[in-house]
């Protein structure tokens, strides 16, 4: 493809449809016998998105793999029971209720941490950690995995990076400096190896802590760790605007589909 840019300055692919092949992927990656991860989160009032992130996922996510999800949720009662197809399974996996929903996005890289280094890790090989409140319209397959793997936010694909909206206070462990940075990530989606995401979940867990022992929250919360961490460790590999796009947003000439993307919703009603 010649209309978008298929690969970073530091020469990791950036996926976009048209640029790999399902089947060469799918040959290379089935005889591995893979299983993964995946973890997503349902605090509060946000229960009510798993039955379709599921129902979707079974539809489009890894079709052919052996796939775990660990769905996270302080109302396991909540959870629907969604059909999965044979070798797919999931556990719901209890956290306790913060009282914001900043402080639930502060504490994800710390839940999704302990999770690999008790659980996870000894189950599967990939792990991708999602938004619940998203749906899957395409197939979303093995051309996405990588050593660690990042998303390009929807909103900042075609932006120019000084109006990117990463944490500008040289005091956020989260600081990048204008003129620095690459692309604007969003934290709704990302992925990797198991260890990898172990070793990215950690940092961004202590940069977090960091933060708030000096009394600052990040601007945009956990994503803009992600993104300061990315700026130092680069992604392996880079997902476009296909593996994370808004609805809300008119679809441009560059996207030639959806596969996975937010649900509309009233932010104020759900995270009341």
């Amino acid at each position: 493809r010649h209309d978008v840019l298929t690969v970073t300055p530091w020469l990791a692919p950036i996926v976009w449809e048209g640029t790999f092949s399902p089947e060469i992927l799918d040959n290379a990656y089935m005889p591995l016998n893979l299983t993964i991860g995946v973890t997503a989160f349902a605090v509060g009032k946000y229960t009510r998105f798993v039955g379709r992130f599921l129902e979707s996922a079974e539809r489009h996510f890894m079709k052919g793999y052996r796939v775990n999800y660990y769905i996270f949720t302080d109302r396991p009662e909540m959870i629907p029971d969604v059909q999965l197809q044979p070798g797919r399974r999931f556990d719901v996996v209890h956290i306790k209720k913060y009282p914001s929903w900043q402080e639930i996005s502060m504490r994800r890289m710390e839940a999704i941490n302990l999770h690999i280094a008790e659980t996870s890790h000894q189950e599967v090989d990939y792990l991708f950690c999602l938004d619940i409140d998203m749906v899957f319209h395409n197939a979303w397959g093995a051309e996405t995995l990588g050593d660690i793997v990042a998303a390009i936010h929807p909103g900042y694909f075609n932006v120019p990076r000084s109006q990117f909206l990463y944490e500008r206070r040289s005091s956020s462990a989260a600081y990048i400096p204008h003129g620095e940075g690459d692309f604007y990530y969003g934290g709704a989606v990302f992925g990797g190896l198991v260890k990898k995401v172990y070793e990215f979940t950690r940092t961004c867990h202590m940069t977090i802590l960091a933060d708030k022992a000096n009394g600052i929250m990040a601007v945009w919360q956990e994503e803009s760790h992600l993104n300061r961490y990315f700026l130092s460790h680069k992604p392996s590999k880079v997902l476009s605007p296909e593996y994370l796009w808004d609805d809300r947003k008119p679809k441009p000439p560059e996207i030639l589909l959806i596969r996975f993307s937010t649900v509309d919703k009233d932010y104020r009603e759900i995270r009341d």
